[in-house]
């Protein structure tokens, strides 16, 4: 009988065999034991729980900050605002397949979703996607993190989703969720650890109505290189405050004289040290100070920042360099966070001609006829940064008669729907008043 496996942060499985509670039980198994330790410690990080803040406690006469920088949700926002901060536009030939588009984008506020979804993906490595019809039969769209979410794959070359288990536990601690094939949802439970199945109920997405969105296909957190770094910087700053603090609250040795307890509060509370009388000349009063380590500790902050930067990919806007560089030196600094952009543009389009295949599938959604329209659907991602509309404008009148008027708009930041802007004009053009000057 074929076991449960995960491969490279891929869960696969023979879509030739039977999938049944044991087997079910397996992948959440695996799940919990591979794949969420490293899910739960991805979003602890972007909300700032790093490793410096659970480490064992120093001595008590010690000092022991606990500084945090939260570099994780600075790379995370920066690439997500720089990659969906404008949203995805989505575009059909067809008018009517365009206005299903459009109402079902308003109706899902999709735009929300993507960017969420899209902060997801950064985040764990991969998000999903789950659809579902509402009580009018529309097909709804929500996101969803990949703690509670399984998507497993056939053993083909093609590795298709083959099956889905949503799943979580309910104050007994019993497990309890779904189980999604191509065909049917299935609602699963757990009593004293054995799984058991509940009676199916069709679909018809003709898939698995869970789509997968991913980084890449290493399925891996977009700091996930950089997490050490990241901690490195932690316990770093952490020491320099406690250097800080030691040389604040640092010891005062008074050598060749003894104090009695009033003496030394007095020196304590007027801070003033006059020692007099014979052999005074040999006492020695000096502050207990330890080896200062603060160059060095510069110098390796400065460094690990500079390495988190270069290895999330990632610019750092705020750097003062940045903000005075030119157009051109800005893009060549913004040129790895575009590639990795890029590449997350092709994922999603992947993701999403899946999600408008099952969509189209319905017929209560859009009629049968256009049910494989989803094809020739076009998706442009726009990069959220800095804009020039005069250049923009200058380029987008320098392909009149070279390219589609649609095309010729979609050049222009300002605009979010090229057909609608279309629309638009020619209305206005048919309202402009006409003269005929041979009367």
């Amino acid at each position: 009988m074929a076991k449960a496996r995960l491969n490279k942060g891929l869960y696969i499985f023979p879509a030739d065999e039977a999938i049944t509670p044991d087997i079910v039980s397996e992948f959440v198994a695996l799940h919990e034991s591979q794949s969420l330790p490293t899910l739960q410690e991805s979003m602890r990080m972007y909300r700032g729980e790093y490793d410096i803040l659970t480490q064992a406690d120093k001595e008590a006469y010690k000092p022991d900050n606990r500084l945090v920088v939260g570099f994780a949700k600075y790379i995370v926002d920066s690439f997500i605002g720089f990659f969906n901060g404008i949203p995805v536009k989505v575009a059909h030939d067809n008018e009517q397949v365009q206005a299903f588009l459009d109402d079902f984008r308003n109706r899902n506020d999709m735009d929300d979703n993507e960017s969420e979804l899209a902060k997801l993906v950064a985040i764990y490595g991969r998000a999903y996607e789950y659809l579902y019809q509402d009580e009018e039969s529309l097909t709804q769209v929500i996101y969803n993190g990949p703690e509670d979410i399984i998507l497993v794959h056939d053993d083909s070359i093609a590795q298709k989703p083959l099956f889905a288990i949503r799943y979580y536990y309910n104050e007994d601690n019993d497990l309890t969720g779904e189980l999604f094939t191509a065909t049917e949802r299935i609602a699963i439970s757990s009593k004293g650890g054995i799984i058991s199945f509940a009676e199916p109920e069709p679909h018809y997405y003709g898939s698995v109505p869970i789509v997968e969105y991913v980084m890449g296909e290493e399925r891996q957190s977009i700091f996930e290189g950089v997490k050490t770094l990241m901690n490195a910087i932690n316990r770093t700053l952490s020491e320099k405050a406690n250097d800080i603090d030691y040389y604040a609250d640092s010891y005062l040795k008074i050598l060749g004289a003894e104090l009695d307890a009033e003496t030394i509060q007095t020196l304590r509370d007027n801070r003033t040290i006059n020692m007099s009388g014979e052999g005074s000349q040999n006492v020695v009063v000096e502050f207990v100070t330890k080896p200062s380590a603060d160059e060095a500790q510069e110098n390796l902050i400065d460094r690990l920042i500079d390495l988190v930067y270069q290895m999330a990919m990632v610019a750092n806007v705020n750097d003062d360099q940045f903000a005075t560089a030119s157009g051109v030196a800005q893009e060549f600094k913004l040129q790895p966070m575009s590639n990795m952009a890029r590449n997350l543009d092709r994922k999603f389009k992947s993701g999403m001609s899946r999600r408008f295949k099952m969509i189209f599938a319905i017929v209560t959604n859009i009629k049968s006829a256009y049910r494989d329209e989803w094809f020739d659907i076009r998706y442009s991602f726009t990069r959220n940064m800095p804009r020039n509309l005069v250049d923009e404008a200058e380029v987008a009148a320098k392909l009149e008669g070279i390219v589609s008027k649609e095309t010729q708009l979609n050049v222009l930041s300002i605009i979010d729907n090229a057909k609608q802007e279309m629309e638009r004009m020619a209305e206005e053009d048919a309202e402009a008043p006409t003269y005929d000057f041979q009367q």
